[in-house]
C-alpha cells in the first residue's frame, strides 16, 4: 500500500473548474460572543448559530458535490497528532498571545480537544487577584471569523501566502493556516510567510479577501482597511522572488476605510466568467477619489508604476475585456448600497460562468438573470433536483439571514486549493 500523495496547490485564476477547497463550518466560537464583545470581534452584530449552520450546510453541501472538501478542524487535528508540530504550534501561539502559563495545559489535551480549544477559545484560569479582576473571560479568544477561510492565507499559483492579518484578534487564524500547509502532510506547495518579514511592523498587513487572481499573470489587490501598501509591496517582492521569469501585473484598487462593507476588494468586485464580473458600480466605475494603480513586473522586478482610469481599462489592455454586472441592479443606488452591504458583490466561482451567492440579494440576481445566468437554489443542487453541469451559466443561491452578519459572502467563506486551467481563447 502506497502513501497518499499530497495535493499540489494550483490556483491560476478565480474561475477555473474547482477541484479542491478548504472550508470551516461556523461553530461554538461564533456563539462565544456577547454584544459587548462584537466590535472587538470585528462583528457589527451577533449571530444565531443554529441558523448560520443551516445556511452554511447549503454552501458546503453544494461544494462537496463539485470538488474535494477539506476542513480546517480535521487538518488541524492531523497537525496536532504530530508531536513536533504540536509543540511548535503551541509554543508559537502561547508566545505571540502572551499566555505561556497555559503551555503545559494545552500540550496535555488530546488532539481533538486541543483543535476545538484553539478555534473556540480557552477560558482564563481565575487563580490570582489580577485574573479575577480582569474583564477578559478568555485566555485564548475564540476565532470568531474563521469561517471566512479566505482571509488568513491565499493560494497563488503553486504557493500559499500566509497573511499578516490587520487585526490581532485574527492572528491565530494565520498561525493555524501556516501549520496546516506546512505540517498536515496533505499539501505540496511553496510557502510565502508574511510574518517572516518585519513581524513587528504595524503598517504591514494583508488579507485574502483583497487578493484576486484574474489570470496567472495578473493579480488584483485591494488597498484599504485590511491590506496596506507595505503589505502589497511585500507580496510583490515575494512573488517576484518565487516567480522570477516573464512579465506580471498587479492592479491595485484603493478602497475606502469605511463603511465596514468595503472591508476587502471582493466585497465590491468579483470575477464571474472569462468575460464577466460583478461590481459595486459607485466605487469601481464611478467618479471618486480612490486611485487604481498598475504595477508592471519583469523578471521578478518592478519596472513601472502608473495610475489608470479603472480596473477595466488596464485589464482590457492586457487582453481581458470584462463586462461589468452591477450589484443591486442599475436602476436604484439605494438597492445597490443595501445589497452591497449584505455581500451582494461577493461571488465564488466554481467554474467559468458558474457561481455561488446569497439568495437575499434579489436585485443583483435579477441583473444576473438578464445576462443569461440561471438562478438555482442550493438545496435543488444538493438533492439532485437541478444540475450545474453543461455550458449554461448559473448562480447557485444559499439562504443568508445570519451568515452575512459576519461580514462576508461565498468567496469570503471559501479557500480554493486547486482549479483546472482556464481556456482563455
Amino acid at each position: 500500500m502506497t502513501d497518499k500523495k499530497p495535493l499540489k496547490i494550483n490556483i491560476q485564476s478565480e474561475i477555473g473548474n474547482l477541484e479542491a477547497v478548504l472550508l470551516h463550518t461556523p461553530g461554538a466560537e461564533v456563539e462565544n460572543m456577547t454584544p459587548k464583545m462584537a466590535q472587538r470581534a470585528l462583528y457589527s452584530d451577533i449571530l444565531n448559530l443554529s441558523i448560520a449552520q443551516e445556511e452554511y450546510k447549503q454552501l458546503s453541501g453544494v461544494l462537496s458535490k463539485l470538488a474535494k472538501v477539506y476542513t480546517v478542524h480535521d487538518l488541524l487535528v492531523k497537525v496536532l497528532d504530530n508531536d513536533a508540530e504540536r509543540k511548535a504550534l503551541i509554543e508559537k501561539i502561547c508566545f505571540l498571545e502572551q499566555v505561556t502559563d497555559y503551555f503545559d495545559i494545552l500540550m496535555e489535551m488530546s488532539s481533538e480537544r486541543l483543535a476545538k480549544v484553539l478555534i473556540e477559545g480557552l477560558p482564563a484560569k481565575i487563580n490570582t487577584l489580577t485574573s479575577f479582576l480582569n474583564e477578559d473571560y478568555y485566555a485564548l479568544f475564540p476565532l470568531y471569523n474563521f469561517y471566512f477561510t479566505r482571509d488568513a492565507a491565499v493560494t497563488i499559483g503553486n504557493n500559499a501566502l500566509i497573511c499578516k492579518m490587520a487585526n490581532r484578534v485574527r492572528m491565530r487564524e494565520s498561525i493555524i493556516m501556516e501549520a496546516i500547509y506546512k505540517g498536515s502532510g496533505e499539501f505540496e506547495c511553496g510557502i510565502i510567510d508574511a510574518y517572516d518579514h518585519k513581524p513587528l511592523n504595524p503598517d504591514l498587513y494583508m488579507e485574502g479577501g483583497d487578493i484576486l487572481i484574474a489570470r496567472d499573470d495578473i493579480l488584483l489587490i485591494g488597498n484599504g482597511m485590511r491590506t496596506s501598501t507595505q503589505g502589497i509591496d511585500l507580496l510583490a517582492s515575494k512573488l517576484g522572488a518565487m516567480l522570477p521569469e516573464g512579465r506580471r501585473h498587479i492592479i491595485v484598487q484603493q478602497l475606502p476605510h469605511s463603511p465596514e462593507s468595503f472591508i476587502h476588494l471582493d466585497m465590491v468586485f468579483t470575477l464571474l466568467d472569462k468575460d464577466k464580473c460583478m461590481v459595486f458600480e459607485p466605487l469601481i466605475l464611478g467618479d471618486n477619489q480612490y486611485q487604481t494603480v498598475h504595477i508592471t513586473m519583469e523578471n521578478g522586478k518592478v519596472v513601472k508604476i502608473n495610475s489608470v482610469s479603472n480596473i477595466f481599462s488596464v485589464l482590457r489592455r492586457l487582453g481581458m475585456d470584462l463586462e461589468p454586472i452591477v450589484c443591486g441592479g442599475e436602476a436604484d443606488e439605494w438597492d445597490q448600497e443595501r445589497e452591497q452591504w449584505h455581500s451582494g458583490a461577493n461571488f465564488f466561482a466554481f467554474a467559468p460562468g458558474k457561481v455561488i451567492s446569497y439568495a437575499r440579494n434579489t436585485h443583483t440576481l435579477n441583473e444576473l438573470s438578464k445576462h443569461g445566468f440561471e438562478i438555482i437554489p442550493a438545496w435543488d443542487v444538493i438533492n439532485g433536483k437541478a444540475s450545474v453541469e453543461g455550458d449554461k451559466r448559473c448562480v447557485v443561491t444559499i439562504e443568508g439571514s445570519e451568515l452575512p452578519r459576519g461580514g462576508g459572502g461565498a468567496r469570503c467563506m471559501t479557500m480554493p486549493l486547486s482549479r483546472k486551467a482556464v481556456k482563455w481563447e
